[in-house]
């Protein structure tokens, strides 16, 4: 029987960096019970994995699509490797900065 968890990697594009996107989509995530991290990437874009029930992972998918950080502004999210998992590989929601 599995515990029902599902896990998926993003990619968000439009002006997402310097606009607090990495901080909100933790404080969100967590908020939502959900495990996984984010970071910048050289390209201007924020990625990252998200794990958690299903209807939360959804529901997260949807705010990073539609909401974000209060000043970000969200031109396109592509979500993939969507897979259900037995078990988180993440113990929280970390932000990763780059060294």
């Amino acid at each position: 029987m599995s515990s029902g968890l599902k896990t998926v990697d993003f990619e968000v594009f439009g002006r997402v960096q310097k606009v607090f996107f990495r901080k909100c989509t933790q404080e969100h995530g967590k908020k939502l019970g959900l495990r996984g991290w984010c970071q910048n990437t050289p390209q201007g874009t924020v990625i990252g994995t998200i794990q958690g029930p299903p209807d939360k992972v959804i529901e997260m998918t949807a705010w990073l699509r539609e909401v974000g950080s209060p000043a970000s502004r969200i031109d396109k999210l592509e979500l993939k490797n969507e897979n259900s998992i037995s078990d988180y590989t993440y113990s929280d929601f970390d932000v990763i900065r780059k060294k």
